[in-house]
């Protein structure tokens, strides 16, 4: 990229800053760069590289007038955009915050000593933390108290559901601080570890070195902090704990399950405290965001997936944990077969998986129709009329899907069974729903929750 692309794309990127949130700007825009520049008088056509096809695809369709607007205001004049796949050749900008897939640039094996010592784990950092509307305000909390330990959240309460990111997250804060300075005391351990440290100590006599250990700290990091609730001693030392960190500037960040007002037999004392810094929660994963997860950790595998396949996986498996556990799968299986990784491939190990998805159900049309009118509330006249109201016409469509891939009926028996409808009208309801269900991880909830009633 040339000196005056560079320039322009760089003003362009300071207005979009503005715009954006810190974590928005870092996943979709920091690796983009303008490939090509063409202009006349009074319109100027702007090629933007994007490295990679799901990035390319999510600017496009979420960023196209933001990015036109800035641009045009840039050059004085209507720009019109094209994006394409290039890699940017300046990746090294000083301006420009690391990439969403940025490899671990830590590589002396000094650091990962003190990174063992500490129980972190070096594939879980900032640069492959993925970040999207559920989890933004969780990612800027940790980024922000990673650059300022003890003073810009204490404590960092971090509350979510399982594989929603929050370990990654607490994880990431200790790692970029040990990797700015290595002499930093910095720990993590789970709730039950500290649990077990403590009993211990009081077993052993031990409490003083318990106390070194722990009171001393740069940063804590208390995974799972709801298994000390109810356990008195474990509670009582935490606490002092706790105030002694604090008291010495030191950065203290914790995940739960829940948030402190709905940890039962946690003391108030403990929940007022934990109420003092800032407590956020990590939604689970949306669509986009379940996308980036799957391509971050199939090239932390080695291997790339085409988009059309990252998107058939992030349609049906709505958990992170789920996801690393299917790539694991995919990877054996393609070695085991010497295959490709295609989408029959995956359509063949999703119908394995462990729910009851990929299985077919033994059930009567009747049984089926049943199940559809309780699980949506809808009485069976109204589920099988006229109606085109969304509240009748989806449920009525997921009844014909059903029936069609489950109970094998042909397009005119769906028809005579859901009110006597042509099978252009069923043939149109199964596609439909299919589609849907291979994007939709809310679809594919309806479809299993119909199932397990039959």
């Amino acid at each position: 990229m040339n000196d005056d692309l560079k320039k322009t794309w760089h003003e362009c990127l300071e207005s979009i800053k503005v715009s954006v949130s810190p974590a928005i700007y870092s996943t979709w825009f920091s690796q983009t760069h303008i490939s090509a520049l063409k202009q006349t008088d009074k319109r100027a056509l702007a090629e933007i590289g994007c490295p990679s096809p799901f990035i390319k695809s999510t600017v496009e369709n979420r960023y196209y007038g933001l990015i036109q607007d800035t641009l045009s205001n840039t050059l004085n004049k209507t720009c019109d955009l094209v994006f394409v796949i290039k890699q940017n050749p300046d990746l090294n900008i000083p301006d420009t915050e690391p990439p969403l897939f940025a490899q671990e640039s830590v590589d002396t094996e000094e650091l990962n000593l003190y990174f063992k010592r500490s129980k972190l784990r070096v594939n879980f950092t900032f640069d492959n933390f993925a970040v999207s509307s559920s989890n933004q305000m969780a990612w800027a909390a940790a980024d922000a108290v990673s650059k300022n330990p003890g003073s810009a959240y204490n404590p960092l309460f971090i509350w979510g559901g399982v594989g929603v990111g929050k370990t990654h997250l607490m994880n990431s804060v200790g790692y970029y601080l040990l990797s700015k300075n290595k002499d930093a005391k910095v720990r993590f351990c789970t709730g039950e570890d500290f649990t077990n440290d403590i009993v211990e100590g009081i077993r052993n006599k031990t409490t003083q070195d318990f106390r070194n250990k722990y009171r001393k700290l740069d940063l804590l990091m208390l995974d799972d902090i709801q298994f000390i609730a109810g356990k008195d001693a474990v509670q009582e030392e935490f606490f002092h704990t706790f105030n002694a960190l604090v008291g010495n500037f030191s950065q203290i960040v914790l995940t739960s399950d829940r948030p402190p007002t709905e940890i039962s037999k946690l003391e108030d004392r403990l929940k007022s405290r934990f109420e003092a810094g800032l407590i956020v929660d990590i939604s689970p994963p949306d669509f986009e965001l379940r996308c980036a997860i799957i391509q971050i950790k199939a090239k932390e595998r080695g291997f790339e997936l085409d988009n059309d396949i990252v998107q058939m996986i992030a349609g049906n498996i709505d958990s992170a944990r789920k996801m690393e556990g299917f790539l694991t799968r995919i990877v054996s299986e393609a070695k085991l077969k010497n295959t490709d990784i295609n989408s029959d491939l995956i359509e063949k190990l999703l119908g394995k998986g462990d729910t009851n998805e990929g299985q077919m159900i033994k059930a009567s049309p009747n049984d089926v129709i049943s199940a559809v009118s309780k699980y949506f509330s809808v009485g069976k006249r109204l589920l099988l009329g006229e109606s085109r109201a969304r509240p009748f016409s989806h449920p009525r469509q997921i009844l014909m899907y059903i029936l069609r891939t489950q109970l094998s009926l042909t397009l005119d028996e769906v028809g005579r069974v859901v009110g006597g409808r042509d099978h252009t009208t069923v043939m149109h309801a199964v596609d439909k729903i299919t589609h849907k269900a291979s994007t939709d991880v809310n679809m594919r909830g309806d479809i299993r929750g119909i199932k397990n009633l039959l």
